[in-house]
C-alpha cells in the first residue's frame, strides 16, 4: 500500500518534516521524497517569494488478514474465557465452530443473543476478503438444535391456541432465522397464520387465525321438528353453551409455504446484502 503527503515550509527541510508529520512519521525516519517546489525568498523582503513543497511517498506492506478462528479466539480471550476450546470443522459452503468448556453459558447469553452476535461478527471477518460467501456457524454442544426444537413447539402451540380462541399472540423480538423457524411451524397448522411486525431489533412474530380459513361447524340439534322457541329444552345441549357444535378438525395442508425471513445462508442471511 502506498501513502503520500505534500508538505509545505519556508525551507525544503521544513516542508519535508511537515509531510512526515502528516504521515505519522518522526523527523528522523528515512523516506522517499520528491521536491516539487524550491523555496524562494521575497525580493527586498517584501515582494514575491514562495514556500517549498515536498512530496513524501511511503510504501507499506499490508498486514495479513485475520482469520475467522483467530478473531473468535481473541474475542473469547478478551471476555476472559481462555479455557474455552474451539473446534473448527469445514462443511459444504462454510465452516462451523463448536465451543466447549465450563463457561460456555456466558457465550450463549440470554436466549442465545451473545452467541448470535459472536457468530455475526465472525462471519463479517470470514467474508471480509473472500469473493464467495462463506457461511459461518458457531455452536456449543447441541444448543442450536435444542433452541430450534423449542421454537417449533412454541409456534405450533400458539397456532392451535389462535384457532381455539380466535385471538392473536405477539412473541418476543427474534432474529430473522428464528422468526423463520416460527413461521415454518405455524404454516404447518391449517387455520393459523403468522406475520412479522416492528423494525430492526424490535421485529417480532405475531400468530393469529388465517382469515382465509373457514371452520366447519355442524348445525345445532333443535329437538323435534317444531323446535323449542324457549331454547333447546329437551334437545341436545349445544357445544360449550354457545349454540354450536364442536368444530371438525381441519386436515393439515402440506403444500402451505412458510414465510422466508432468514434465507438458507445462516443465522442472519448474507451480510453483503
Amino acid at each position: 500500500m502506498t501513502r503520500e503527503a505534500i508538505g509545505v515550509g519556508e525551507t525544503e527541510l521544513e516542508a519535508l518534516n511537515d509531510a512526515k508529520r502528516q504521515l505519522g512519521l518522526s523527523e528522523t525516519d528515512d523516506v522517499e521524497f520528491e521536491l516539487i517546489q524550491r523555496a524562494e525568498k521575497k525580493k527586498f523582503g517584501l515582494f514575491g517569494g514562495s514556500p517549498a513543497k515536498v512530496k513524501v511517498i511511503v510504501q507499506e506492506e499490508p498486514e495479513p488478514e485475520m482469520g475467522a478462528e483467530e478473531f473468535l479466539r481473541q474475542v473469547l480471550d478478551k471476555m476472559g474465557l481462555e479455557n474455552i476450546t474451539i473446534e473448527k470443522k469445514e462443511v459444504e459452503g462454510g465452516i462451523e465452530f463448536d465451543l466447549e468448556g465450563e463457561d460456555v453459558g456466558f457465550v450463549i447469553g440470554r436466549r442465545g443473543e451473545t452467541l448470535d452476535s459472536l457468530q455475526y461478527l465472525t462471519s463479517l471477518v470470514a467474508n471480509h476478503a473472500e469473493k464467495d460467501y462463506v457461511k459461518v456457524t458457531i455452536n456449543t454442544g447441541d444448543y442450536r438444535e435444542k433452541r430450534e426444537k423449542t421454537l417449533e413447539i412454541l409456534g405450533r402451540k400458539l397456532a392451535f391456541k389462535a384457532i381455539k380462541t380466535g385471538k392473536k399472540t405477539s412473541l418476543e423480538p427474534m432474529n430473522p432465522y428464528e422468526r423463520r423457524i416460527i413461521h415454518t411451524a405455524v404454516q404447518k397448522v391449517n387455520g393459523a397464520t403468522s406475520w412479522s411486525e416492528g423494525e430492526n431489533s424490535n421485529r417480532h412474530v405475531v400468530i393469529g387465525v388465517d382469515p382465509n380459513f373457514k371452520q366447519n361447524y355442524r348445525k345445532p340439534y333443535k329437538g323435534n321438528r317444531g323446535g323449542n322457541r324457549g331454547g333447546n329444552r329437551g334437545g341436545r345441549r349445544p357445544y360449550n353453551g354457545r349454540g354450536g357444535s364442536k368444530p371438525a378438525a381441519a386436515p393439515a395442508d402440506p403444500n402451505r409455504v412458510p414465510l422466508n425471513e432468514g434465507g438458507e445462508t445462516g443465522l442472519y442471511g448474507r451480510i453483503d446484502k
